[in-house]
């Protein structure tokens, strides 16, 4: 007797299963300005940790001699 052949089906990820029930729910439009909205925020939060290191740095740096 052999066994039954496995069949793996993928679990979709949460982003995936996200994606899926904001197409049901929103317009185009509005799908990608909350797109458009997430990627600004991710941006500013680069530039506010970019903004943190090179404060970090201009503080190490000894003043120059006059």
């Amino acid at each position: 007797m052999q066994a039954a052949p496995v069949r793996a089906t993928a679990i979709p990820s949460f982003t995936t299963a996200l994606r899926a029930v904001e197409s049901l729910l929103m317009s185009s439009g509005q799908r990608t300005a909350r797109r458009n909205a997430w990627t600004s925020v991710l941006e500013d939060r680069r530039r506010a940790k970019d903004r943190v290191e090179a404060e970090r740095v201009l503080e190490q740096t000894p003043a120059p001699r006059l």
